[in-house]
């Protein structure tokens, strides 16, 4: 088969523009049996003819034409859109390099010097032509796999849109059962102290008022008794009466005091297990900060290995800022139960006395911003992270602890809780060998 034989029923569609009727009579007898064959004078018709549907495959333009030369209708040929594709073939009795070069450059695809040879045209015509059949076919190709890619894109955004919202959906349930338990179980402890530490602290009183009185009426028979009865003095002197009667209203004293930090434990278990409401209520930092800290007081506490960590607050005079109590206790206990890991991770292979010399602190600030916010710095004297570790820090499941103590969830959910909670923000600085540093900022209301 020729290589200018049609493969379908349609044939393809040439368009000849040449002000030389010969030569369009020459190209046509060429030309009709493979091709269907339209034709223009000028550069005028030619423009009109080749944006009449269906377009042709092919143009055929001669270079030397009164009005419109064909390097100008090649050019205006080009600059159309509709028209821009289509291959065009110069004809032209000029031999020149120049003249070749200049068709090129205008747009042209090839060049054909008179006079003409009927295999040579045939062949760089159907050449061209599926040429351009390709080309369209890779075109339209290219943007089907466009859409498609457009489509899996949307698909793909899609599928990460749903597992972000089921990442946010898992961090809120974990947060919500863990923080239930906390406050079921805190708030069962709270009650089952403060019934008996209520009833003993609403007898101190009136067992101070009667020891009171024993006191008096001892008084009372020692006066009315004779001084000199050696019963009586061996008595008081083997019960050490003086030693009692000193003693026994410190040891009120005290009780009161123990009463009163039981009561302040409790107060604090309170708060923390604070249970939140629908919408945000008004709470004292700092109330939420210090219950923080006297549940965490077994970890921060002096032992045979380490003296106590330090605690440093630095409280400015801040406002009540509406929030979730519970999720703002659970972000601060994260933090500085993460303080105190860092510490003992710091003080690990050190001396007691070594320790002492460079004592172990955490610092908490507060202060009131100028955009209407509130700003909480919890910075702890540890070894700090590294740079690679910092930018993981609120990953999910992301964690520096060993296998079994931690779960990387905690600092993701603290995350979730002052940015998308409270629209606030949480941030971390921190410089290995120096410490680290989490600052929270908060809207007032």
């Amino acid at each position: 088969m020729n290589i200018h034989a049609q493969t379908n029923s349609a044939k393809s569609k040439v368009l000849i523009v040449d002000d030389d009727p010969q030569n369009i009579y020459i190209l046509l007898e060429i030309l009709k049996n493979d091709y269907a064959i339209v034709a223009a004078k000028n550069g005028t018709k030619a423009l009109e003819l080749a944006t009449q549907d269906p377009k042709p495959d092919a143009i055929v333009l001669d270079v030397m034409m009164p009005d419109m030369d064909g390097y100008a209708l090649c050019l205006a040929l080009k600059s159309r859109e509709e028209t821009r594709d289509i291959p065009v073939i110069f004809i032209s009795a000029l031999d020149e390099t120049l003249d070749k070069v200049k068709a090129f450059d205008v747009g042209g695809i090839d060049y054909i010097t008179k006079p003409f040879q009927r295999e040579e045209i045939l062949v760089r015509i159907a050449t061209h032509i599926e040429m351009y059949r390709l080309r369209q076919r890779l075109y339209h190709q290219t943007v089907q796999l466009a859409e498609k890619n457009q489509k899996l894109t949307r698909i793909n955004q899609d599928l990460q849109a749903q597992y972000c919202q089921m990442k946010a959906a898992q961090l809120q349930l974990v947060q919500a059962e863990k923080m239930a338990s906390l406050g079921e179980l805190m708030a069962g402890i709270a009650h089952e102290i403060n019934n008996p530490t209520g009833f003993i602290k609403a007898n101190i009183e009136p067992a101070r008022t009667h020891v009171q009185d024993l006191f008096n009426l001892i008084d009372f028979l020692l006066r009315e008794c004779p001084t000199n009865a050696p019963h009586i003095q061996n008595e008081l002197e083997e019960a050490d009466w003086e030693f009692i009667r000193q003693d026994l209203p410190k040891l009120l004293d005290s009780m009161s005091l123990g009463i009163d930090r039981i009561c302040d434990a409790s107060n604090s278990l309170r708060i923390f297990s604070r249970a939140d409401r629908d919408d945000k209520v008004a709470f004292e930092l700092h109330d939420g900060l210090d219950s923080t800290l006297l549940i965490l007081k077994h970890r921060t506490k002096g032992n045979s290995e380490r003296p106590a960590i330090e605690i440093v607050k630095n409280y400015s005079n801040i406002p009540e800022i509406y929030c979730f109590p519970g999720q703002i206790n659970q972000v601060f206990m994260n933090l500085l139960a993460n303080a105190i890991d860092a510490i003992d991770e710091a003080n690990q292979g050190k001396t007691f006395s070594e320790i002492q010399a460079n004592p172990s602190r955490i610092t908490i600030e507060t202060k009131v911003l100028e955009d209407k916010r509130v700003r909480v710095g919890i910075r702890d004297s540890g070894c700090g992270i590294s740079p690679a570790t910092r930018e993981r820090i609120f990953e999910q499941g992301f964690t520096t602890k060993e296998v079994g103590k931690g779960t990387g969830l905690g600092m993701a959910i603290a995350k979730q809780i002052i940015e998308e909670k409270h629209g606030g923000e949480i941030a971390c600085y921190s410089e290995l060998g120096k410490g680290t540093e989490f600052e929270i900022s908060l809207p007032i209301s």
